[in-house]
């Protein structure tokens, strides 16, 4: 006897990272796909996580999160994003961001109403729209820029638009939104009455001494935006699961519900680990930047090298590959080609388009160690096309 799946479920697929991760593993190769962020936890989060296990700290929390760590996200966010925010009604922790993200959505839209992805997006985003019941709507930004033009998004609103998802710094391309796209986006979402959702997972990895500036700092737009923010990049801690939305009150006790019923609480100890991560010395955070500005500078120089132009991330810890030029029909094909010719792994850029616009890329994530780095641009330095 079998039986149908549902039918929510029929137009997903397993993600082409995911796909490419297995692929690697089969040949023993160095896995520059899927966004592990295999750098070692710092010692303040791991000790702190270890004693809250030690001390019993492993029941159930409240939904919302223990106290300690709201209060703490409530110090960092207005000190590292120009929010004030109440640590007691606007604040939800979650499992993830992905967690977060899939609560906000169930709480505050109705299957039907569209989503307006910005394009290259990340494709968890998509996938969980899908599974709601929402109509993913996109707007393509082009490289090597990614600029936001007011005119393009306006065109990009249809009736049945009720939200815009903004990543930044994003995954994959590395963009981060300046003030002026921002003030675009207000006006946008004013005009239309949308709702605005920010994935700011990569928040503190900046390059070049830009800032990260969070949508809901913008005039205006704080009333009507989620902030989606998490500890696994910032921490090395992709594994514990743990993020968070900020929004006002009514919107935080929307959210807060559906969280609950999907995940009750996020891990107790691990709270209290990323809690004390927060208060860190500021030079935490800078050296963090710095760290990946030099490992982005080492993949991007050897992806030069090797005949891949590189889009140069102004952020995150991925980078976009121009491969076209290599006459493969599309990524997936040429991602495969990579990977059997020089155990190297990335990911097809058409994993972030819904058109061709990425068949000609690849997306690599330099978030490993400097050894694993230059190793791995000494194997794509002699990546030959067939």
């Amino acid at each position: 006897m079998s039986f149908p799946v549902s039918r929510r479920i029929e137009n997903l697929h397993p993600s082409d990272i995911r796909l490419m991760t297995k692929a690697c593993e089969r040949v023993g190769g160095i896995n520059l796909g899927q966004g592990l962020g295999d750098l070692p936890a710092p010692a303040l989060v791991r000790d702190a996580a270890i004693q809250a296990i030690q001390e019993g700290q492993n029941t159930y929390t409240a939904s919302e999160g223990i106290a300690p760590l709201r209060q703490a996200i409530a110090r960092k966010l207005k000190r590292d994003n120009d929010l004030v925010v109440d640590a007691d009604a606007e604040i939800v922790i979650s499992a993830g961001t992905t967690g977060a993200f899939a609560a906000t959505l169930t709480a505050l839209l109705n299957p039907g109403d569209g989503v307006l992805l910005l394009e290259p997006y990340y494709g968890y985003h998509l996938n969980t729209l899908l599974l709601q019941g929402l109509e993913p709507q996109f707007l393509t930004l082009a490289p090597p820029a990614f600029s936001l033009e007011e005119s393009a998004l306006e065109a990009a609103v249809k009736p049945n638009t009720r939200a815009l998802v903004i990543c930044t710094p994003s995954n994959p391309s590395g963009k981060l939104f300046s003030s002026e796209e921002l003030a675009i986006v207000e006006r946008i979402a004013r005009k239309h009455n949308l709702l605005v959702i920010s994935d700011e997972i990569y928040e503190y990895i900046t390059y070049d001494g830009r800032r990260h500036i969070s949508p809901a700092s913008t005039p205006g737009l704080a009333e009507r935006t989620v902030s989606i923010m998490g500890f696994s990049k910032t921490f090395s801690i992709t594994g514990w699961r743990l993020g968070y939305a900020v929004a006002k009150p009514d919107l935080a006790k929307a959210i807060n519900l559906v969280n609950d019923l999907l995940y009750v609480c996020a891990p107790s100890p691990l709270q209290h680990g990323v809690a004390a991560g927060l208060d860190a010395p500021a030079d935490y955070f800078e050296k963090l930047r710095n760290e990946y500005q030099r490992k982005r500078d080492i993949i991007c120089d050897g992806l030069a090298a090797a005949g891949m132009a590189p889009f140069i991330p102004q952020g995150a810890y991925y980078v976009l590959a121009d491969i076209a030029h290599f006459g493969y029909p599309d990524a997936k094909t040429a991602a495969l080609a990579l990977l059997e010719q020089t155990g190297v792994a990335s990911v097809p850029g058409s994993a972030f388009y819904q058109g061709r616009e990425g068949d000609g890329l690849v997306r690599f994530c330099f978030a490993k160690d400097d050894q694993t780095l230059h190793e791995a641009v000494r194997r794509l330095g002699k990546f030959r096309p067939v």
